[in-house]
């Protein structure tokens, strides 16, 4: 008896029982589509959060008064760094315009600054007979706003010192607002046409190039505005931002120790203060998310982990209960010949088939419920090969591991009792 004949009766013993065998394969499939279904779901925000975090730049970073990305309860407590002490009247300290503008002025090293202000977000915008939805994000910047921000002008204008020091009402759309209010395809006719802001009217100075928004930063539905009009809105931003882009990025860290020091003096902070006010980066608010999936990653495999080892324990008992059934069978096999190792075969082949069955279903329905998700997002279709070929060893582990006590049971039954058994 060879190995062939021992899959193929393994594979006829699998295709009689649909009903058990069926069962055990959605067990398994189950398991692995929750796996690679929320694995493929997390690489899509993967590329999402790289997507929208590279158009803040690798040479670019921000001035803020506190996080605006923060994921701990330490709003009261603070801790002691390098023996600084922080004073309480500084703890919460917003950045006010004749700092910013002193920081600004001050900034010697190569590169570009910006200042900041942001309105409010869930502003309807409307053209005519033609409106957006009740999403788009007013900016208020200057002349350099964006350069450093990664926006470039299609058609139209940037923003110059007499738009910001005037606070005139003029604005720069973002590429989505111009589609919905001015038609795609031909952003110059959005150029010199008035627009309706809640109830104030905003002279269209330029539209500006898509960004690619992600679902999870829509960097094209914005409107730009100086930070001097900005600030006349209502529920605007009690505190500036400065934006920094370094003229080089291998002067990074230099650009933000002298940047830290800078406003730090312009701040009157005392050498033994800490600093009360926080540098971001780009790559670091990436990190910071890419690192909370990664914990949803970690409890995504637990749950596959707990789903198989569920279905192993399955397999297991229904492979027991086949050698019960099949017992005669074993023994007519050893009768004619058949050895332990082609019933250990057989046995091993039969609960690998049904595993692997599992994997492939589970498998294709985690990568179409993950990739709905990424529809969601905007991002392209995902695949995570690595899992998915770790997902087919872990099934192959499985399926030999609860078919081997099975096997091993059925070869070692005596033939003559085997053949007895009714």
């Amino acid at each position: 008896m060879t190995l062939s004949d021992s899959f193929s009766l393994a594979y006829r013993t699998v295709r009689s029982n649909k009903l058990r065998t069926g069962i055990t394969v959605a067990i398994i499939a189950f398991g692995i589509m929750a796996l690679i279904g929320i694995i493929t779901a997390i690489d899509a925000m993967n590329g999402s959060l790289r997507e929208s975090f590279s158009t803040m730049g690798a040479n670019g970073f921000s001035i803020a008064y506190k996080e605006r990305f923060r994921f701990d309860d330490n709003r009261e407590v603070r801790k002691e760094k390098r023996g600084k002490k922080q004073k309480k009247s500084n703890l919460d300290k917003p950045i006010q315009l004749s700092e910013a503008e002193a920081f600004k002025a001050s900034f010697k090293m190569p590169g570009l600054v910006t200042i900041q202000l942001n309105g409010m977000g869930g502003n309807e915008i409307r053209y005519k007979d033609k409106k957006t939805n009740p999403n788009v994000n007013i900016r208020g910047g200057d002349e350099n706003f964006l350069q450093v921000n990664g926006f470039t002008v299609e058609a139209g204008r940037n923003l110059n010192k007499l738009d910001v020091e005037s606070g005139r009402n003029v604005c720069l759309v973002g590429s989505d607002v111009a589609s919905k209010l001015f038609g795609s395809n031909n952003a110059a006719r959005g150029v010199d046409k008035i627009i309706v802001v809640g109830a104030v009217p905003y002279r269209v100075i330029g539209v500006l190039k898509s960004k690619g928004s992600s679902a999870l930063m829509r960097a094209d539905n914005v409107i730009i505005t100086s930070y001097n009009n900005v600030r006349r809105l209502q529920n605007s931003s009690p505190s500036f931002i400065l934006g920094i882009m370094a003229g080089d990025v291998q002067q990074m860290d230099l650009t933000v120790s002298e940047s830290t020091a800078l406003f730090r003096s312009i701040r009157k902070l005392h050498p033994t203060e800490e600093d009360n006010f926080v540098i971001e980066k780009s790559d670091k608010l990436a990190a910071t998310f890419i690192g909370l999936l990664g914990s949803i990653q970690g409890a995504a495999g637990a749950i596959g982990l707990i789903t198989l080892i569920g279905a192993a324990i399955g397999l297991m008992n229904i492979m027991l209960v086949a050698v019960n059934e099949r017992t005669r069978e074993v023994g007519l096999i050893k009768a004619i010949g058949g050895k332990r190792k082609n019933i250990r075969a057989q046995f091993l082949f039969e609960s690998t088939i049904i595993s692997l069955a599992g994997a492939l279903f589970g498998i294709i329905l985690g990568v179409l419920v993950g990739n709905l998700f990424s529809m969601f997002l905007g991002t392209g279709f995902v695949v995570p090969w690595a899992w998915v070929v770790l997902g087919i060893v872990i099934c192959s582990g499985v399926g030999l591991l609860a078919g081997l006590w099975p096997a091993i049971k059925a070869s070692r039954l005596n033939p003559i009792v085997a053949l007895r058994y009714e």
